[in-house]
């Protein structure tokens, strides 16, 4: 129990801010070399927008500035709207802005859906064809300055180009990226050299456009630093991060149904496991790919599956055989709205307490939480290595917002986690698959090894492997299921803990980097914040925790769903030194670093 909750008489709940409300900030309105800029990409399901949005950001690594491009679209399988949602800057992006500089609309049909996503106000610019519709009213009002582009008109002098890549030159030269990015970017996407030609004059044509319409803005293109040929960069996905993260560690048998938004690590995956000797198998249904996994990885192979919330119910009783068996098995977990089908297409931190708590019966589990694009790698890397090494399951709970997007990104360091399974040689002597030991693991024999043959299934079982319903034999294995991961030294990969300031906020996952952001945009205003952002939520490391949290005053717990399920897993689990306070909200918006910032200036002023 907390042991000091004389400091709040309560818990406090904190609101959040209106819509496009901000705090007071110090950086300038017009770009310089340490700011960032924000243009969305938006149009109609088939108007090319992902692929403009994709090509920006590939320009963008080729001019050697980092960015993020945040996919959106409406519920809609074929058709709809869509947006891409790209922030550069000079540093690395781990969040969106809370307003965008520019919205470039290829067409208006559906953008106005985008009004909540996509905030405008006096110094931003959106830019539209006049013959296809006027803009919506929600951004007219915001003061937004309108500048007509005529872009059917100049595609029709250019037989063979398309809208989307007129609007990439526009944005690209706008956004300051040089012609040769741009047209770099193009050639190595183009899979229609009869067409290359007349869509580089689109681009061509784009960037001569851009040079008026930035004069009618008023506003400068940045100027970025120029790009450190010495510095390598990557540019991926979460989903593709995860994918690498799962090979690096180990991984060489995946089964998996696709489901939106986790499809792309397969489909990453797809090719690259046969490359070190390893297999993708598309399971019927969830139900099947997690029973494949644990079939395989009883065979001795690390294996895989990748759902979103749906799936991850239905692999709840196959998941609690892999406990009982002790077999070790990885499930990504790409979370997006819910309940039920929910919202598939957007992010929502909404399967912790599902991922935590979810499983029949006492089922000690590894729960782990990415919390930025480039740590998908790092963190399902790990995963595999804690999921082999403690013959357990592992939850690594991604999101929409991470395995979706893209990042420029530096290089990460190479990790040391790889999978490594203790396992019984042939003929073992008085072999005992589930021996009570004192660190609570046991060797694993393989199958086809002589001398350690075992049962292995979801009843209770003695130390041989035989079923038993005995009280004694019930209490011994449950306690060695639980003690094998209470007593694993998880080491300093277990959070991130930034800063010793009195007051600090607990986060975890794609929260994180808004939350860093409002953090470094307080610390200008004189606001001292520490930061604890888990990655590893379950078990619960509870001494780790007192030894982050020593010193602090007062605790805030943020997240994003709608019952603050972080907020309520560590009221229940954790010895916090005093009663935490609470910012949750659900998505489908991600949470932005200025609204961060104005509930720790609200927190901080509330005492």
């Amino acid at each position: 129990m907390p042991t000091k909750e004389t400091r709040l008489s309560s818990p406090a709940t904190l609101e959040a801010p209106p819509r496009g409300a901000t705090a007071a900030r110090s950086d300038s309105t017009q770009p310089s070399r340490t700011s960032t800029l924000s243009v969305a990409l938006a149009g109609s399901g088939g108007a090319g927008v992902m692929t403009a949005g994709n090509l920006l950001l590939d320009a963008a690594a080729k001019a050697g500035t980092y960015g993020l491009m945040v996919r959106t679209s409406g519920p809609q399988i074929r058709g709809g709207e869509a947006g891409a949602l790209v922030r550069l800057g000079s540093q690395p992006v781990q969040a969106l802005d809370d307003q965008f500089d520019l919205l470039l609309a290829i067409d208006w049909m559906g953008v106005g859906r985008f009004a909540d996503e996509i905030v405008l106000g006096p110094h931003s610019a959106m830019i539209g064809d006049p013959d296809q519709g006027e803009a919506p009213a929600v951004f007219t009002a915001t003061g937004a300055r309108y500048l007509p582009l005529p872009l059917k008109k100049i595609l029709k002098g250019i037989p063979g180009a398309w809208a989307n890549t007129l609007s990439l030159g526009v944005a690209g030269t706008l956004c300051g990226l040089p012609r040769e990015a741009l047209e770099a970017a193009l050639r190595e996407s183009w899979k229609k050299p009869a067409t290359l030609e007349a869509n580089l004059q689109a681009l061509a044509a784009g960037a001569d456009a851009a040079a008026e319409l930035q004069q009618a803005w008023g506003r400068p293109a940045p100027v970025w630093p120029p790009r450190d040929a010495t510095q390598r960069r990557w540019l991926l996905s979460g989903n593709e991060g995860a994918g690498m993260g799962a090979l690096r560690g180990g991984i060489r048998f995946v089964a998996a149904y696709p489901i939106t938004p986790a499809t792309e690590v397969l489909e990453w995956l797809s090719p690259a496991l046969p490359k070190v000797g390893g297999t993708l198998l598309q399971a019927e249904d969830e139900l099947a790919s997690v029973n494949m996994i644990v079939g395989a990885s009883f065979g001795g192979v690390p294996s895989l599956t990748a759902t979103a919330g749906p799936g991850l119910a239905l692999m709840t009783e196959g998941i609690g055989l892999a406990v009982a068996a002790e077999v070790p098995i990885v499930i990504v977990d790409v979370m997006r709205g819910g309940p039920s089908t929910g919202i598939p297409a957007k992010s929502e931190q909404s399967d912790l307490s599902m991922a935590v708590g979810g499983l029949h019966g006492d089922a000690p589990r590894l729960v782990l939480a990415p919390n930025s694009i480039s740590d998908c790698l790092g963190t399902t890397q790990w995963a595999v290595h804690l999921a082999e090494a403690l013959q357990a399951p592992a939850l690594v709970l991604s999101d929409q917002f991470l395995g979706q997007s893209r990042c420029i990104i530096d290089r990460p360091e190479p990790l040391p986690y790889v999978a490594e399974r203790l396992t019984a040689p042939a003929d073992t002597p008085d072999y005992l698959r589930y021996r009570d030991t004192e660190s609570g693991i046991s060797p694993m024999a393989i199958p086809g090894r002589r001398g350690t043959t075992y049962t292995a299934d979801g009843l209770e079982h003695n130390e041989k492997g035989i079923p038993s319903s005995q009280a004694s034999v019930h209490a011994t294995q449950m306690d060695k299921r639980a003690r094998k991961l209470e007593r694993f030294d998880y080491g300093p990969m277990w959070a991130d803990i930034e800063g010793d300031a009195d007051l600090a906020v607990i986060t975890f996952g794609s929260a994180t980097g808004p939350v860093r952001e409002a953090i470094a945009r307080g610390a200008e205003q004189g606001l001292a914040i520490r930061l604890v952002s888990l990655r590893l939520l379950a078990p619960a490391r509870v001494e780790a925790m007192s030894a982050a949290l020593e010193g602090a005053r007062r605790i805030l717990v943020i997240e994003q769903n709608h019952g603050a399920q972080l907020y309520r897993y560590l009221r229940g689990h954790f010895e916090l030194p005093v009663r935490p306070d609470k910012y949750h909200r659900p998505g489908p918006l991600p949470l932005r670093p200025d609204e961060i910032l104005n509930v720790l200036l609200s927190w901080r002023n509330a005492q």
